[in-house]
C-alpha cells in the first residue's frame, strides 16, 4: 500500500474547490461522466488503431445511486489506468502557485470556469463527498487492478485490488450536505441536461438515457424532413413543427455542427429566448449563447457543438475569443443564405411563414448591417386587405407614382392595427395608394431603421393625416359652404372641442370623407410609440397628451342639415357628438368622455324620433 499526500501547492485544494463551485455543484456528474466518456473513447481508438486486440464488449457507462450506503457509483469499461497513472492524473496536481491561483479567481462567480481551466474535473467530486475511492484496471495487459481512496485532505492511499473488469469505477460517499443527490430524480434530471448526447451510451436505474448518435452529428444526406422534425421533438416535446431549419456543418477554420429551427411564433408573440445549447463534443455547456449565436437569431431554437468552444466557458472568455465571432459571422450567413433560398425557390410557401419569419428578418436587418444587405432581397411587406406581397423594389415599382413626395422619396404608407384603422386604409386605397401591415413587436424600431438605412424611403402611418395630405401637404381649403356658414361652423367645433392637445381644421375635402377625421402626426406619435416600448431617457414624450389633428370636413352634407338648426344647444350637441365619434375610432375616448358621448347619443335619438 502506498500512502502520500496530493502534490499541490496550496495548503488543501479542496475547500477551495468547494467554495468556488459551491453554486453550480451539480457539474461533478457532468465531469466525471464526460472523464468515463474520454476513457472509453481512447480505447476505441487504440482498437481502430491496433493498439488493443482484445473484445471492446459492453463499452457503456453506469450510474448507480445507494442510498443505504449514501454512495454514488460512475463506471465505465475504458482504458482504465495503472498505479502509476493514478499517481500522475489524480495525485499530481500541479499550480502555478496557490497564491496567484487565489489572487486570480478570488471573487469570481463562474465557478466552472477554474475546474475547466485547470483539468480538474475530477475533484469536482469532493463538492459533494467526504470521501471517494477510484476503482480501476488498465487496459494494458498483465496490470493490477488497484484502488485508491482519499477523505477530502491531501493525504491519499494507493494499494492494489481485485477487479475482473478492465475501466474504472469512482465511488463517492456523499456528505450530509449534498444528500439531494441521492435521490434518484435530482440525478436523471442531471444526467438528462448535461449527458443527453454523449456518443456513449449512459445506463441509469436499468434504461439508457442518452441518444448516442444525435441528429447534427450527420451529415445532411443521411437525414430525412422526418428525422429533423422528430429530433425538434426530442429537444422540445411539447412544441408546434418547425417552421424550417438549417444544418451547420464547418470543419475550416473552426469546428462546427448543429441544427437550428425556425419555431412557429404565435400571434400572442410569447416568444421564448434561450432555447439553443451550446454542446462541445456533445457534451452540454450552457443554453447562454449570446456571444456566440448573432442576438436576432436568439429566437431560433436548435443546437450548436464546437470543440473550439472549451467545456467550461466564462462570458468574458466567449468576448475575446476569435473563433467565437468568426462563428457568429458564419451562423449569420448560413441563415441569410437559407431565406435567400428558400424566398427564390418557394415564394409562396416563404410568404405563408412570413408572420413568423418576419421578426427574425426585421431585427436582423436593424442590428447586422451584413444581414441587411443580403435581407434587403428577401424582405416583404404584406398589403392590407389584398394578401399580396412585396419586396422594396416591387413596392417601389408599384408605388412609386403615386407615392413620390416633393423630395423624391418613396412614401411606404402602413397600418399597424388594420381592423382599427380601416376607415384610413380605405381611404388611402380610395386614391390608388398600396398600404402595408407593420404589426409585429419590432416594426416601430424597423420602421426608424430603414429610413436611415434605405436611401429615400419615408413611412408614414395612414392614420398620420387625411388621405389628401399623406404624401404631400394639400392646402386646398374649398369648400361648398359660405364664408359664414364655414365661420359658423367653425365657432361651433372650437366652442366644444377646448383640449389645448387637439388642433381644429376645416377643409374642403369629397363629400364621401367622413365629416371628422382625427389623426395623429408621424414624429410625434412614433416618439410616444417607441417611448412606451424603451422607457428611460424617453420617458418624457411618453407623459405628454396625445397631439391630435382635427380636420372637418366642410363638404359632408351632414353640416348643411347641421346649420339649418335653429336651437344652438342642440347643434352644440350634434357636432360634440361626430368629434367624439372621430376620437372614439382613434381610441381616444375614454372614461367621464366616453360615458358623456353614451349618454348624449340616446338623448339625440329620443330627439330625432319626436
Amino acid at each position: 500500500m502506498q500512502k502520500g499526500a496530493i502534490r499541490v501547492q496550496t495548503e488543501n485544494i479542496f475547500p477551495i474547490i468547494k467554495k468556488f463551485l459551491y453554486s453550480d455543484h451539480e457539474i461533478f456528474i457532468r465531469e466525471l461522466v464526460s472523464n468515463a466518456v474520454d476513457a472509453t473513447q481512447k480505447l476505441k481508438t487504440l482498437a481502430s488503431a491496433g493498439e488493443f486486440n482484445g473484445e471492446l464488449g459492453d463499452l457503456s457507462i453506469e450510474v448507480k445511486v445507494d442510498k443505504e450506503q449514501k454512495t454514488i457509483t460512475i463506471a465505465d469499461h475504458g482504458i482504465g489506468m495503472t498505479a502509476e497513472e493514478v499517481d500522475k492524473y489524480i495525485n499530481q496536481v500541479a499550480f502555478s502557485g496557490a497564491e496567484e491561483f487565489l489572487k486570480k479567481y478570488k471573487g469570481q462567480e463562474n465557478g466552472t470556469n477554474i475546474i475547466g481551466h485547470f483539468g480538474l474535473g475530477f475533484y469536482s467530486s469532493f463538492m459533494v463527498s467526504s470521501k471517494v475511492e477510484i476503482f480501476t484496471k488498465s487496459w494494458r495487459e498483465d496490470a493490477n487492478a488497484v484502488r485508491w481512496e482519499c477523505d477530502g485532505s491531501p493525504e491519499y492511499t494507493l494499494e492494489d485490488t481485485s477487479k475482473a473488469e478492465r475501466g474504472t469505477s469512482i465511488v463517492m460517499h456523499i456528505n450530509e450536505e449534498s444528500e439531494e443527490f441521492l435521490e434518484d430524480g435530482r440525478i436523471r434530471n442531471i444526467l438528462e441536461k448535461f449527458c443527453k448526447f454523449l456518443p456513449i451510451p449512459i445506463m441509469f436505474e436499468g434504461a439508457q438515457i442518452n441518444n448516442t448518435s444525435p441528429a447534427w452529428t450527420k451529415k445532411p444526406s443521411e437525414l430525412t424532413t422526418e428525422d429533423y422534425q422528430n429530433f425538434y421533438k426530442e429537444l422540445y416535446p411539447f412544441s408546434e413543427p418547425p417552421l424550417f431549419w438549417i444544418h451547420l456543418n464547418v470543419d475550416y477554420p473552426f469546428n462546427l455542427t448543429g441544427i437550428l429551427y425556425f419555431p412557429k411564433i404565435s400571434k400572442s408573440y410569447e416568444i421564448q429566448k434561450d432555447k439553443i445549447s451550446l454542446y462541445s463534443n456533445q457534451v452540454y455547456v450552457t443554453d447562454e449563447v449570446k456571444d456566440i449565436v448573432p442576438e436576432f437569431l436568439m429566437l431560433l431554437h436548435g443546437v450548436i457543438d464546437s470543440p473550439d468552444i472549451p467545456l467550461n466557458v466564462s462570458r468574458s472568455y466567449l468576448q475575446g475569443d476569435p473563433n467565437v465571432k468568426k462563428i457568429n459571422g458564419y451562423i449569420t450567413r448560413k441563415v441569410a443564405d437559407k431565406l435567400d433560398e428558400i424566398f427564390r425557390n418557394d415564394r409562396k410557401s416563404f410568404e405563408e411563414k412570413w408572420d413568423s419569419i418576419g421578426l427574425f428578418v426585421k431585427y436582423g436587418m436593424m442590428t447586422d448591417d451584413k444581414f441587411l444587405d443580403k435581407a434587403n432581397k428577401f424582405m416583404i411587406f404584406e398589403e392590407v386587405d389584398d394578401k399580396k406581397f412585396y419586396t422594396l423594389e416591387e413596392y417601389r415599382e408599384a408605388a412609386s407614382a403615386l407615392q413620390t413626395n416633393k423630395e423624391n422619396k418613396l412614401v411606404i404608407l402602413y397600418a399597424t392595427n388594420p381592423v382599427q384603422q380601416d376607415s384610413y386604409v380605405q381611404a388611402a386605397k380610395a386614391k390608388g395608394y398600396k398600404v402595408v401591415k407593420m404589426e409585429t413587436l419590432v416594426d416601430a424600431a424597423f420602421i426608424n431603421n430603414m429610413e436611415m438605412k434605405w436611401e429615400n424611403v419615408a413611412f408614414t402611418r395612414v392614420d398620420a393625416d387625411i388621405a389628401d395630405n399623406l404624401i404631400d401637404k394639400n392646402d386646398n381649403e374649398t369648400t361648398v359652404l359660405s364664408q359664414e356658414q364655414e365661420t359658423t361652423l367653425k365657432g361651433l367645433f372650437t366652442s366644444q372641442i377646448t383640449q389645448p392637445n387637439i388642433k381644429v381644421e376645416m377643409k374642403g375635402l369629397s363629400a364621401e370623407a367622413q365629416p371628422v377625421i382625427v389623426t395623429r402626426p408621424e414624429f410625434m406619435r412614433r416618439m410616444k410609440d417607441m417611448a412606451a416600448v424603451g422607457g428611460g431617457s424617453m420617458n418624457w414624450y411618453a407623459s405628454m397628451p396625445d397631439e391630435i389633428n382635427m380636420t372637418v370636413n366642410a363638404n359632408h352634407p351632414v353640416y348643411t342639415q347641421i346649420l339649418k338648426e335653429n336651437n344652438q344647444e342642440l347643434q352644440e350637441k350634434q357636432i360634440r357628438n361626430l368629434a367624439d365619434l372621430a376620437l372614439l375610432s382613434q381610441s381616444l375616448l375614454t372614461g367621464a368622455d366616453l360615458t358623456a358621448f353614451v349618454n348624449r347619443s340616446v338623448e339625440l335619438m329620443g330627439i330625432q324620433n319626436k
